[in-house]
């Protein structure tokens, strides 16, 4: 296998409820500049291939994005292809381009991700939109929507395991805590347990603030070999390198009803983890890993995901979440960012904002008051649906 590609640059818009005035090739611009300069490249000439990253064709009002973005941002005629995998995509992007680099295929590939699917549509159109992720033609139609089957999933963990509300209303307030650290965030909030428990019920235990945001924004990452990063871009030489060291990709049944009754946790979770960290060489994972990034669509999933990735034993999530082992102070901090909750979600840029959060974690370029000390290895989590597909990337510190 040839060596890991590198991070040589990252770029990103702020995440907001709505950027009412920017369309998604805006937005894409934007963090394409951003990242030029982080690169120290006056342009995207040297650049082989375009990753992009969005999921819907619906909330971005415009069939096949791709194209139009890669015009956009002036790649044109070189390499594009576009990638989907709802909740996954910006990882599954980020995967792909793993790929061609390693296969030989280009020495460097930017990864672009957008999405418009905050404030600009209604919530009940939104959830009617997301509501087609799932199986449409025997799901939906009878009034199944994610929240529901979120719901249902951690019932069951309560069920089986005795997690308390109080457990999953921890992870509420300490992502949308550590998102006041974190300039791009959407909704930095200091809010207590209470808050959450005695917000409006959604879907039974789940209240509104144990839901994450819905976003608009965009983020890109330049993936490269290391050779073409250190020949190309000035800055990617004045730090330390970070590598794409590993990547896994798992999958479960599309429909949850087909997952019973073993629907407290994720298959495909454990499966892409144990992939990512076979090709790591990672065997303790919570000893070896610095600081995680976790799909915290809800509030419960971080705890169900903290069980799925290795970090505690199934069962031991909630209570390991509730004694602080996660937070900015535990000695595994995950959503150092915000996650979902705080920073935001526009789908199509998560698991490429997620990477870059673990990028500057381990640049040591985050805000000091929520840098993690010394961090060296940093991990991704992404799935989409009920993880009907989730993948894990790895990144590791060089010198």
């Amino acid at each position: 296998m040839r060596a890991a590609p590198v991070i040589a640059a990252v770029g990103a818009t702020p995440v907001k409820a709505e950027h009412a005035a920017s369309s998604s090739r805006d937005l894409m611009a934007e963090a394409v500049l951003a990242c030029l300069a982080d690169a120290g490249l006056a342009d995207l000439s040297a650049v082989e291939q375009g990753i992009t990253s969005y999921e819907s064709d619906h909330f971005n009002l415009q069939m096949t994005l791709g194209a139009v973005l890669h015009d956009t941002i002036g790649m044109i005629p070189k390499p594009n292809m576009r990638i989907e995998g709802g909740g996954a995509t910006g990882a599954l992007a980020l995967r792909a381009a793993w790929a061609q680099i390693q296969s030989g295929l280009c020495a460097s590939a930017l990864v672009y991700g957008v999405e418009k699917n905050g404030r600009g549509l209604s919530s009940r159109s939104a959830n009617q939109l997301f509501a087609l992720s799932a199986d449409a033609e025997w799901e939906m139609m009878i009034g199944g929507t994610y929240t529901g089957f979120y719901a249902a999933m951690m019932r069951a963990h309560m069920a089986a395991y005795g997690t308390r509300e109080t457990d999953f209303a921890h992870v509420a307030v300490r992502n949308r805590h550590n998102a006041s650290y974190n300039p791009l965030a959407q909704k930095p909030m200091q809010i207590t347990i209470d808050d959450v428990l005695g917000s409006m019920p959604i879907a039974e235990p789940y209240k509104l603030l144990d839901c994450s945001l819905l976003s608009d924004g965009a983020a890109c990452i330049l993936l490269a070999t290391e050779d073409w990063a250190r020949a190309h871009c000035p800055r990617f030489r004045q730090r330390p390198p970070v590598y794409f060291a590993a990547t896994g990709c798992g999958s479960d049944t599309m429909r949850l009803g087909d997952r019973y009754p073993h629907i407290s946790n994720f298959r495909a979770k454990r499966e892409a983890a144990r992939q990512a960290y076979a090709m790591a060489g990672i065997r303790e994972p919570r000893r070896e890993i610095d600081v995680a990034e976790l799909y915290d669509s809800y509030s419960g999933v971080e705890i169900q995901a903290v069980e799925d990735l290795g970090f505690v034993a199934e069962g031991q999530g909630g209570a390991a979440v509730s004694a602080g082992a996660f937070d900015l102070s535990g000695d595994l901090p995950v959503n150092t960012s915000g996650g979902l909750m705080g920073r935001g979600a526009p789908v199509g840029a998560t698991g490429i904002l997620q990477a870059i959060e673990i990028a500057q974690q381990l640049w040591g370029e985050a805000d000091p008051r929520r840098q993690v000390a010394g961090a060296r290895r940093g991990l991704t989590d992404t799935h989409a649906g009920i993880a009907s597909i989730s993948v894990v990337n790895i990144f590791e510190r060089g010198d």
